[in-house]
């Protein structure tokens, strides 16, 4: 087995993608180096290379695949099973993180092999590729004539475009089909409210400066590129390869300190100017700022829209006439203020995310609609799967709620919805992949959460994040703020009835609910002595504590005989005199609820760059042409109107399918320059126009008059009345017909049949 691992992991470091998220901040536990076995102490070990030559040179390596993956597999699997055993055994916590990440590391090898091993067809030329995104403007650096500002991008007309088509075909899938209840939310937030959601405590990443000139890195990937640079250097011994190797596997585990000592370890400086670095710090990556001009209201640039959501909960509910489940949903920007952004659209520092917040009773996770999604065919990647060294697997997304893969259908109908609209923006469906958060990636609140992937040039990438987010965001803010965020649901009112029978008595219980009452019963007299003008605060946050906080706190003061609370920006520290715990039954005829959230999460950005990678093409037989096979419905314009001639004679021609075109909502763009049509057709394609009118001699000359419909994709074309056109094109952008039916309608183009000079003669 041990020599397999050698063969199967040998030069893999340089297959290795960055990871495209930024994880649920967890605590940070790091095992010595050395004390795991860990599969990445065979990377640096002597290999045959006989294997690797013969795959590198192109051989058919179909049958070689899974015997390649076959030990890697294996090799996750039995830290998956180890992992398990920890857990169930109630293992030191320490040793359980030590073996999750482990875990992780394998993980990780075994996807970055099976990329390495994809086809070469399958790989998109990157470098031609964001040569046409930057020449034909679709996106380009911000400031660019002041230096650029990495992170930052504007985008172009024909981005623009893209974007607006993007967001308006969300909207559409979404918003009306769902009749989501939409908001805007402002981007300023106060630091109370993102305090309460944790972002000014957790929202943060290492990073190191350069001592002369302040340059900034984050330490993690500046120590990944370091020792990758060492690895790479043919003096360092197997030994000291094998040691840094470790210490990449485990970067995510890291603390603080731990980061300091090993940049000093591998005397780590400034890749710039060679300078020495500060040691790490943690840096918030929120944008902050102050609001209104004296400076006593701290704030930050939204890093995320659903908080806005959250805290117009009680007004949704209102507008929706209490009635639970509902769903609300914002489009707009948010900001996070990355130490190195890169990767183009994929990390960066101001983005377009659309959030939807579906909130529903957590006794009743059903979805009435879930049988329109249940017979789709996703791929798959459990937790299960991804613990046991399996790949992802096509499953029936019924069978998968039913079998309890996927936790409810709530959360199971949007993983369908959304595997459809990412289908119809033009997400190639066999580099889709939805998988699961494994327990340990998932907050402690979580019930389930899958991401949507894509896979890039850059690896497996999250596009949309889908998570059952349980009640704790709501809880967190009803408390902060103690204006409760429920929802009521009625219960039978009981019925008036002599109490002659126990029948009669068994007909009452059922419309009566029973619930067991956990509060806090403060002692005033002591809170009011310990604290005076200030009791009030303590007594107002005490009464508008959940159960799950009371019980939290019962358990410090039982071990220690005193627990603190925060409020209005004060800490008060209670002790066993001053609150007690109170249990009791209590009748209910209307039931409090506080809603369950499900959150599909967009990263628009990251669609988009997915959608330029999988519709990128190439015309066979001409390396030059290149162009984007975005489907009609998002292309940036739908048609384009070429006239064949700069006569005056096709003018009027122009003009009127122009205004036809924009009567029927179809954005077109007219191209009357005097290169060939040939040049034309290359540069319309090349921005992904779709289709393309040619009005020709033909049009001039005969009546009725016609003219040609190009489609981009194949490039044939039909001839149609210029009357009909519009209509034909939009109902080809709306999806209500396909190009093979217009085909089938309409003549085939073969050529012209007049020419400039039966015009010149006429």
């Amino acid at each position: 087995m041990l020599l397999l691992l050698r063969r199967a992991t040998s030069a893999l470091r340089i297959y290795t993608q960055p990871s495209a998220r930024r994880a649920t901040p967890q605590p940070h536990c790091t095992p010595p180096l050395g004390s795991l076995l860990s599969l990445s102490a065979c990377l640096g070990k002597k290999h045959k290379k006989s294997r690797w030559l013969e795959l590198s040179e192109g051989q058919n390596m179909d049958g070689n695949v899974e015997e390649i993956l076959a030990p890697l597999r294996q090799a996750v699997k039995e830290q998956g099973e180890l992992v398990r055993k920890m857990k169930a055994e109630n293992a030191p916590e320490v040793d359980v993180t030590k073996a999750v990440a482990e875990l992780k590391a394998r993980k990780r090898i075994l996807e970055a092999k099976e990329l390495a091993l994809q086809p070469k067809d399958d790989i998109v030329d990157r470098t031609k590729m964001e040569d046409t995104l930057k020449r034909r403007f679709f996106y380009d650096q911000a400031f660019a004539i002041y230096g650029g500002v990495s992170g930052l991008y504007d985008f172009g007309p024909v981005g623009c475009a893209l974007k607006n088509n993007i967001l308006q075909v969300w909207r559409q899938h979404f918003i009306q089909e769902e009749q989501i209840l939409e908001i805007d939310c402002t981007m300023l937030t106060p630091e109370p409210v993102l305090k309460t959601s944790g972002h000014v405590d957790k929202f943060a990443d290492y990073m190191v400066k350069d001592v002369k000139n302040g340059e900034c890195f984050r330490a993690d990937h500046l120590l990944k590129a370091h020792l990758q640079k060492l690895m790479s250097d043919k003096k360092c011994t197997a030994e000291k390869k094998n040691e840094m190797e470790g210490v990449i596997t485990q970067m995510d585990n890291y603390t603080q300190q731990e980061l300091a000592d090993l940049f000093v370890q591998y005397n780590v400086k400034s890749p710039s100017t060679g300078n020495d670095l500060t040691p790490p710090i943690s840096f918030n990556l929120m944008f902050q700022t102050s609001i209104g001009p004296g400076g006593n209201m701290p704030g930050y640039l939204r890093p995320e829209t659903a908080q806005g959501i959250f805290l117009n909960f009680k007004r949704l509910l209102e507008f929706n006439q209490g009635k639970l489940p509902f769903a609300a949903a914002q489009i707009g920007n948010s900001f996070r203020n990355e130490i190195s952004p890169r990767s183009g659209l994929i990390r960066v520092r101001e983005f377009t995310m659309a959030e939807i917040e579906h909130f529903v009773d957590p006794n009743e996770k059903v979805h009435s609609k879930f049988s329109n999604v249940a017979d789709l065919e996703i791929l798959l990647y459990s937790s299960k799967a991804q613990t046991s060294g399996q790949s992802a697997q096509v499953m029936r997304l019924g069978d998968a709620v039913e079998q309890g893969v996927i936790n409810n259908s709530v959360l199971g109908y949007f993983i369908g919805r959304i595997y459809l609209y990412l289908i119809k923006v033009g997400v190639a469906k066999d580099k889709l992949r939805f998988r699961q958060h494994m327990d340990n990636e998932m907050a402690h609140y979580a019930c389930d959460c899958w991401d949507a992937e894509t896979k890039t040039s850059y690896g497996w990438i999250e596009i949309v994040g889908c998570a059952d987010r349980s009640c704790y965001d709501l809880l967190c803010h009803a408390r902060a703020t103690r204006v409760p965020l429920v929802a009521e649901k009625p219960l039978k009112e009981p019925i008036s009835l002599t109490w002659t029978s126990l029948m009669t008595f068994r007909l009452l219980l059922e419309h009566i609910e029973f619930v067991n009452v956990v509060q806090f019963e403060p002692n005033k007299g002591a809170i009011g002595k310990a604290y005076k003008k200030e009791a009030k605060l303590v007594m107002e946050f005490l009464a508008a504590c959940d159960e799950c906080y009371i019980t939290d706190q019962e358990k410090l003061l039982s071990e220690s005989g005193e627990f603190t609370v925060e409020t209005d920006g004060k800490t008060f520290k209670l002790t066993k005199d001053m609150v007690n715990i109170k249990r009791f039954q209590k009748t209910l005829h209307v039931e409090d609820i506080v809603p369950n959230v499900i959150e599909p999460s967009f990263g628009i950005g990251r669609i988009m760059y997915s959608i330029f990678e999988h519709t990128f093409r190439i015309r066979e037989g001409d390396e030059q042409r290149t162009f984007f096979s975005f489907p009609a419905t998002v292309a940036p314009y739908k048609c384009s109107v070429l006239p064949l001639s700069q006569n005056q004679e096709f003018m009027p021609f122009v003009r009127e399918l122009s205004e036809a075109l924009t009567k029927n909502g179809v954005s077109h763009k007219v191209d009357d320059s005097s290169g060939s049509i040939g040049r034309r057709y290359a540069r319309t394609d090349e921005i992904g126009v779709a289709f393309g009118i040619t009005i020709d001699f033909d049009t001039v000359n005969k009546t009725p008059h016609t003219a040609t419909l190009r489609d981009r994709d194949s490039m044939r074309q039909i001839r149609a009345e210029v009357l009909e056109l519009p209509e034909i094109i939009r109902d080809l952008a709306n999806g209500v017909t396909t190009w093979a039916e217009v085909e089938g309608k309409y003549p085939i183009f073969e050529g012209q049949e007049t020419s400039k000079k039966d015009t010149v003669e006429e």
